[in-house]
Order: structure tokens, then C-alpha cells, then sequence
């Protein structure tokens, strides 16, 4: 037992590490390495939220399509998690139809 697992330990440690990539709307692929990711199964709007604290970036999962928000604050994405209604707060403060061109990334 010990030596199986120490073998799947060491299997593990040689593994390649991959980093996720996605596509997001118009934009080149992201890479979420710098991402932390949340699979969220609360919400009948969102399926997944991405947030890079430090460059406060957002890309979030909705019907399988991933789009990305730039300049989100982390108190925004700390309350869009905690909301009671994630989707309605996503809705009213953070989609573009709402926000406009707030949370917009360069190219």
C-alpha cells in the first residue's frame, strides 16, 4: 500500500503541468494559470467564474460561452459571489448591457 503510493506520488510529481486555456468573445485565448476558478452550481446564469485579483480581470461562463471583464475590483467579484442571486447581480452590475463599456478590455 505504501508502495503504491508512493509510486502514484511520484507518477504525480513527474506529470507535466497544463495550464488552461479559453476563448473568450472577440478576444485572442486567455490563460487562466494566474486565475483562481470557481465552478459555480448556484446560478441558472453563471456556470463558472475566473478572477485575477492582481490584474483584476473577470472572465465568467455563461451558456458554455466564456467572456472577459477587465477592471473588475475584487470587492465586485466578492459581492457577485456572495449575492443571494448571483445571475441578477451579474445582470445589473457587471454585463456590458448594464455596465457599458466599464469593465471593456483592450485588445
Amino acid at each position: 500500500m505504501v508502495r503504491a503510493l508512493a509510486i502514484l506520488l511520484a507518477q504525480l510529481a513527474a506529470a507535466p503541468v497544463v495550464s488552461e486555456t479559453v476563448e473568450t468573445g472577440g478576444h485572442r485565448p486567455v490563460d487562466l494559470a494566474t486565475f483562481e476558478c470557481r465552478d459555480i452550481t448556484r446560478s441558472t446564469v453563471l456556470q463558472r467564474v475566473c478572477y485575477d485579483r492582481a490584474q483584476q480581470d473577470l472572465i465568467v461562463a455563461i451558456n458554455g460561452a466564456y467572456d472577459r471583464y477587465c477592471g473588475v475590483d475584487p470587492e465586485t467579484v466578492d459581492s457577485l459571489l456572495g449575492a443571494p442571486s448571483m445571475g441578477q447581480f451579474f445582470n445589473r452590475k457587471i454585463r456590458r448591457e448594464a455596465a457599458g463599456s466599464r469593465y471593456d478590455c483592450g485588445v
